[in-house]
């Protein structure tokens, strides 16, 4: 026991006796430690200075790409439905199916259109020759008869000048008969002459009177002649300006016509090619190459134009879309070199920055703020930048629209 206790007072009188030594020792080491922790936060400050100058980098970034949202062009029933969620698709492939007997009796009903229209246009498009026809030869008669009226008007009015020279020699016999009559009677009362004599130029007399009224009958009847064929001539003149006037508004009535019969053909005809297209959109074909990322269509469906039934995420062409803060773009530009390290593929590709947002984030939410208020607080914004992923890189068709992704730009 006695040697027991001796030990323990040894061993504990032992560091009691070296503890003064130490502690200044220990002391003195501090300060070298805090320098050195000091020397290399100041050092990790200044590498990350210095690589803060050179990249621009954000956490708020995603794989971007094109959704095509398919709809049918024709309404119907949904007859086949040939893709699933998820599924490959290449452009032109069928997707969907909808019912074709309706719009088939449709195309039916288009070409019967268009024979009819073909048919009536066959029927008026030769009336235009046989009115253009037909108007020359009237105006080709009513010509001829109106120089018909003119011959005889003509030939009228030279009866009247040859009765009205014959009426004036007739009148001149008439009073010479007349004159020899009256002598004649005043020597038959003397008995100066013969009474045979006497009967002679009595009958004289009476003949050569009636010659004079005779004429002056054929001379009035010349006249009334004259003022008929004038009267024809006038009836004439109006009839030829009138078939004049007239024709060419028949050819284009007619030409009216067949433009029309022209047009209702040219009309069933784009009917008809309506028809046949909206028989062909029965078929619902994939716009692009991608992938199946929603299905809206099943069998039995009613669908109608403008419905989605199908999203297509494009598969043949990605970018990515990184809202950098405003305080990074001082110098960021078009043509700089980009890492985008994708967390889903834990890879890292190469791009460059193709251009930089026209308006912030903000400002193109559906609700943006009004700074006008007067609570307005200063906080920065955020700008879209859109970077363009190089081609021929590993990994490229396993990248899916929304994936998330750090981008990190050399902007020096």
């Amino acid at each position: 026991m006695t040697t027991s206790a001796a030990m323990a007072e040894q061993s504990v009188s032992t560091p009691s006796t070296a503890h003064p030594a130490s502690v200044p020792q220990r002391a003195s080491r501090r300060p070298l430690i805090l320098g050195a922790i000091a020397s290399l936060v100041a050092a990790a400050g200044v590498v990350y200075w210095l690589h803060s100058r050179h990249f621009e980098e954000t956490d708020d970034a995603q794989i971007d790409g094109t959704i095509s949202n398919v709809s049918p062009r024709v309404s119907g029933n949904v007859s086949a439905v040939y893709v699933v969620e998820n599924q490959t698709v290449k452009m032109g492939d069928v997707l969907a199916e909808i019912d074709p007997e309706d719009l088939r009796i449709s195309v039916e009903q288009a070409k019967a259109s268009v024979a009819l229209a073909q048919a009536q246009l066959e029927a008026e498009d030769p009336s235009v020759p046989i009115t253009l026809a037909t108007n020359e030869s009237q105006v080709a008669s009513a010509g001829g008869d109106l120089a018909a009226a003119q011959a005889a008007l003509s030939a009228a009015r030279s009866d009247v000048q040859q009765l009205t020279a014959q009426l004036a020699q007739a009148e001149a016999n008439d009073r010479t008969v007349q004159l020899d009559k009256d002598r004649s009677e005043k020597l038959i009362a003397q008995g100066a002459v013969a009474q045979a004599d006497f009967d002679q130029h009595m009958n004289a007399s009476v003949a050569s009177r009636a010659n004079v009224d005779a004429l002056r009958q054929s001379l009035a009847a010349a006249k009334d002649r004259v003022n008929q064929q004038v009267a024809q001539l006038v009836a004439l003149r109006s009839h030829l300006t009138e078939i004049q006037s007239n024709a060419p508004r028949h050819v284009a009535t007619q030409k009216a016509t067949v433009i029309a019969r022209q047009a209702s053909l040219d009309l069933a005809t784009a009917e008809l090619a309506q028809a046949e297209r909206n028989l062909a959109y029965t078929k619902i074909l994939a716009p692009v190459t991608g992938i199946v990322a929603k299905k809206a269509i099943a069998v039995g469906d009613h669908v109608a134009p403008g419905q989605e039934v199908v999203a297509i995420s494009d598969t043949s062409s990605f970018w990515v879309t990184a809202n950098f803060r405003e305080t990074q773009l001082e110098a960021m530009q078009p043509g700089q070199s980009a890492n985008l390290h994708v967390d889903a593929l834990g890879a890292d590709l190469h791009g460059v920055v193709e251009s930089v947002g026209g308006a912030t984030g903000a400002r193109l939410s559906v609700f943006p703020p009004e700074n006008a208020a007067g609570n307005y607080v200063k906080v920065v914004q955020r700008i879209p930048v859109r970077l363009k992923i190089d081609p021929g890189q590993a990994g490229l068709e396993r990248l899916r629209i929304g994936m998330s992704v750090e981008p990190q730009v050399t902007v020096r």
